[in-house]
């Protein structure tokens, strides 16, 4: 007869997942679209996301627009209804009480790094739409590269401008979906006195490096959105969308040549680099001093150590980077493989064969 397992489920587990899932299906979604360069277009694309929705049949508002349109966005806003702004001390905000009395199921927001004067609820356009995501109305927004708080340093080394209205990335992290809306080829035109167009090598740099920062911004959200799935239906992770580096270096061989290729990989996507090696007190003194030179070196590009314990380094290996979502794999060839390597595979072959979903990368020793 065969034998069925009989652990039951963790009843606090259970409920700290049904808990979960109800909040998820409570809250608004929230949809930005995101740009790297001013004029690209995110408040025509926003309108136009609206007016397709309410085609198909959803309630829609506009809650905030611009002060100054161009005459593509004010043919579409003239579709959609348009909750008025209000004044206070002679600026005009969204009207985040008359939104929630109307209760749409989308609100259309432009800018979400606004400034509220004193005198209004939250002193933050984002925070006035973490309060509509609360109350159940999903919104669509706009938001500039330069406007994230944790990127505008980045962003002002390449433009040399500054800007002091912010959204913080944590708030970016929670929306449910993300778009990026590219600049036109012709920005990286420029006009001469004889009104010929040619590229300007400067600007398409300039844009080229921004379109990356707002990538790498992208591919995280998606990454978080990944992971907060799998947590509210209780799914072990077993890779990510950001890329996380795992560089397992053995006693016996300099891992120097595998730790810095990790960090050039782990710098080019913005992802995290590990460095691990199994505790193994029986070695020699001179595995030992190999090892700690490759840990120094490791130390030295900022990777984040992790001794491994326990005996077999593929099954350590393997369940750590299932834990840290890892999704490279850099190991060194082992020494001269024997008959029964050759026969029945070895330990390299085991671990590439139940990497399931990660890459794994072989350096020669």
């Amino acid at each position: 007869m065969a034998n069925f397992p009989t652990t039951r489920p963790d009843p606090e587990a259970l409920l700290r997942q049904v808990q979960a899932e109800e909040e998820y299906t409570q809250r608004g979604r929230l949809k930005i679209f995101l740009g790297y360069s001013s004029g690209v277009g995110k408040s025509f694309r926003m309108l136009d996301e609206g007016r397709r929705r309410r085609e198909r049949g959803e309630d829609v508002v506009v809650g905030a627009i611009q002060p100054v349109t161009p005459p593509e966005v004010a043919c579409v806003l003239e579709r959609l209804e348009v909750i008025p702004l209000r004044t206070v001390d002679g600026v005009a905000v969204m009207d985040l009480d008359a939104i929630l009395a109307r209760h749409p199921q989308v609100c259309l927001v432009d800018g979400l790094a606004y400034d509220n004067p004193p005198g209004c609820r939250n002193q933050k356009r984002w925070q006035d739409v973490a309060e509509l995501l609360a109350a159940g109305i999903s919104v669509v927004a706009t938001v500039n590269l330069q406007h994230i708080e944790e990127r505008r340093e980045q962003v002002e080394k390449i433009t040399g401008q500054r800007v002091g209205e912010t959204v913080p990335l944590p708030f970016i992290n929670t929306a449910d979906e993300i778009e990026i809306v590219d600049a036109p080829p012709e920005m990286c035109l420029k006009r001469s006195d004889d009104g010929a167009e040619t590229e300007d090598p400067e600007e398409r740099d300039r844009l080229s490096g921004l379109r990356e920062i707002a990538l790498l911004l992208a591919a995280d959200v998606v990454d978080r959105q990944l992971e907060s799935y799998l947590k509210r239906h209780s799914i072990e992770p077993l890779w990510g969308v950001q890329e996380r580096i795992l560089v397992y270096v053995a006693p016996e061989a300099d891992g120097a040549v595998m730790i810095r290729s990790g960090r050039r990989n782990a710098d080019r996507f913005h992802g995290e680099l590990f460095v691990a090696y199994l505790n193994n007190p029986g070695l020699t003194r001179e595995e030992r001093q190999t090892l700690e030179r490759s840990l120094d070196f490791a130390r030295q590009l900022s990777a984040a150590i992790e001794p491994l314990d326990g005996e077999e380094p593929i099954e350590k290996i393997l369940e750590f980077a299932r834990a840290r979502g890892v999704t490279q794999i850099f190991v060194a060839r082992g020494g001269q493989e024997n008959w029964w390597d050759r026969l029945w595979g070895s330990e390299l072959d085991d671990l590439i064969r139940r990497a399931e979903g990660m890459d794994v990368r072989v350096f020669p020793r």
